[in-house]
């Protein structure tokens, strides 16, 4: 039951980070967001097709699963996830440079913080460094949370802050506190981070539709007001 449930959660977090990321680059030309969500649901292939064709730890495969792991909780789903809030909470329009730059910068993280990654070895300076850039990040997203609330998106707003928790413990747990009922293979695990990860690009992307659309309608009013006085 539980491999259905790991299957069904990486299915899930793929469908999520290809179309949510499609849609935040094509609506709202965020590529911080697209890019980062698209990364996540190449990961998420990627290990799906591991676990069920290979399983073999000397696999290409197995060492790219965890580039891309790396890839993201360095400076993906942190320095870039706060530029992509950016756009939205402050209308940050970001050079080509900047977006290149982020994700050299996530790359760079990935290839050299691999290396660190390697079961049942903990390696307390990556890890910590990865729940550091993870508290970082989510205090961002709590302020984004907070801002939805403030425009009438209260729902979303709880939302936000609840998957937000559930990812940061899931960050926890990753090295520090695995689960002690789980299987050599961390079944249990994967398939609770996998189904938090798909939610938070299914989340955040609704959350940043709301303030995107709070935003038009807040400078819509401003432009008639001065259409008014004019």
């Amino acid at each position: 039951m539980i491999e259905i449930l790991f299957v069904a959660a990486d299915l899930w977090m793929i469908f999520a980070g290809y179309y949510f990321g499609w849609k935040f680059i094509r609506k709202y030309h965020n590529y911080f967001f697209g890019i980062e969500c698209m990364v996540v649901a190449t990961s998420g292939t990627n290990f799906l097709l591991w676990s069920l064709f290979s399983g073999d730890p000397n696999s290409i495969m197995y060492g790219l699963a965890y580039f891309f792991d790396a890839f993201s909780r360095s400076f993906g789903i942190t320095l870039v996830l706060i530029l992509g809030l950016l756009m939205v909470t402050h209308r940050y329009k970001p050079s080509i440079w900047v977006e290149v730059g982020a994700f050299a910068l996530a790359t760079a993280g990935g290839l050299y913080l691999r290396q660190f990654h390697q079961d049942g070895v903990l390696y307390p300076g990556p890890a910590t460094f990865f729940i550091v850039t993870n508290v970082i990040a989510s205090c961002f997203v709590f302020y984004f949370a907070m801002r939805l609330w403030r425009a009438g998106s209260r729902g979303l707003a709880v939302w936000t802050t609840f998957i937000t928790l559930a990812a940061m413990v899931i960050a926890v747990t990753y090295d520090f506190l695995p689960f002690p009922f789980d299987d050599a293979s961390r079944t249990y695990f994967y398939t609770a981070a996998l189904g938090t990860w798909g939610t938070q690009a299914f989340v955040y992307f609704l959350g940043y539709k709301a303030l995107h659309n709070h935003n038009a309608k807040v400078d819509a009013i401003a432009t008639e007001k001065m259409g008014a006085m004019s």
